[in-house]
């Protein structure tokens, strides 16, 4: 995801003319800070930036607003900062999944996702969460399983399923390359795809196409988020527009069906 998001920022800043600096945060806050404390001495005409998992408050750029120096924030965001930030609708993404396990008869599903502190997954579960309610599924908390969305995730996250009784019949899991791993190690204890366990993944990421059976996935146009984002940042430099007077802008997301979640129609061939 993240690097067709560079790539729709790399086409945008080259286009005007503008170098970009990319620095990593690797999920921590303490480096998060000392990279937006670094680019601030760099000068940077401009910051575009998305948080990491344990983030919490937005003062290391305050720098940046105090020399007005623009910045977009754009898939991990603090939603009610009054900051411009670029997302999707990930309760509806959240919803619409879980919806569409409920439609193909999936009862017990699992959601396995990330902190619940950032919003792209506080918001996917909330979606997660109505839907099984307007269906009158009862909540379970330990179909909840919080993990970093790792190629280790994708494996604790099967052999915790595994141990369920009974056998969880969906799993929405908020990250195609995780949900890959968990399908695989799935199939490598005899559960069939989706017969036994539908499951639904987040990104679609190219591994989604080459998994078998092909991974059911919400769109998540990172290319799209990104170009967005620097035209945003690119436009306001140049005064083509404000990005004060633009709070909130929602990019459009998806649901594609593949194999990987399609129980009914097995059923009836």
């Amino acid at each position: 995801f993240i690097t067709s998001v560079l790539a729709g920022i790399e086409k945008v800043t080259s286009e005007a003319n503008y170098d970009l600096l990319i620095a990593h945060s690797s999920e921590s806050f303490k480096k998060e800070s000392a990279n937006a404390l670094n680019l601030f001495h760099k000068r940077v005409d401009g910051l575009i930036a998305s948080l990491s998992f344990d983030t919490n408050g937005l003062e290391h750029f305050q720098p940046f607003q105090e020399r007005n120096i623009p910045v977009v924030f754009f898939d991990r965001v603090e939603e009610r900062s009054g900051s411009t930030n670029v997302i999707i609708d990930n309760y509806k993404c959240g919803y619409q999944a879980t919806q569409h396990l409920i439609t193909q008869g999936c009862r017990n599903i699992v959601l396995v996702t990330a902190s619940l502190n950032r919003n792209v997954y506080a918001q996917r579960h909330k979606g997660y969460m109505d839907a099984l309610f307007d269906n009158g599924i009862p909540f379970n908390e330990d179909h909840v399983l919080i993990k970093d969305l790792s190629e280790q995730c994708g494996v604790e996250a099967a052999q915790q399923i595994l141990r369920m009784k009974p056998l969880p019949d969906g799993a929405f899991i908020t990250n195609d390359f995780s949900a890959a791993v968990c399908m695989q190690t799935l199939k490598e204890h005899g559960i069939r795809i989706p017969e036994d366990i539908a499951v639904v993944g987040f990104n679609n990421d190219s591994i989604g196409k080459i998994i078998e059976p092909q991974l059911t996935t919400i769109d998540y146009p990172g290319y799209d988020m990104g170009e967005i984002a620097a035209r945003s940042l690119i436009n306001h430099l140049t005064g083509v527009s404000n990005i004060h007077q633009t709070n909130t802008i929602v990019i459009r997301s998806d649901l594609i069906i593949r194999r990987s979640s399609i129980k009914k129609e097995i059923i009836t061939q």
